[in-house]
């Protein structure tokens, strides 16, 4: 009997623990799911988008050769580019007196 009424206890006192709020004040309850928020706000389109050119100039004849060199398998290679270098330095593990 005494182990059936230590579960309750201990149950009770669970499902009381999670109506508390964690040691987080009434002020800083309000930043709540801030996160959630700002994430939601940048995936949402904008309803009325404004553009400089309302289309981008585009080339039928550009891509149209693509598409035949890419069917005919020679595409053109990209050039490669470097985003970073490497630099040689640094300095010596000990120094000696």
């Amino acid at each position: 009997m005494r182990i059936k009424t230590g579960f309750i206890v201990v149950g009770a006192g669970l499902i009381l623990a999670a109506c508390t709020q964690d040691g987080v004040n009434s002020a800083s309850a309000d930043n709540w799911g801030e996160a959630n928020r700002q994430t939601f706000a940048a995936q949402v389109i904008d309803p009325d988008p404004q553009y400089d050119t309302i289309n981008p100039v585009t080339s039928g004849d550009h891509a149209a050769k693509a598409i035949d060199r890419y069917n005919k398998g020679t595409v053109k290679v990209p050039e490669k580019i470097r985003t970073s270098s490497m630099s040689g330095g640094g300095g010596s593990g000990g120094g000696g007196n």
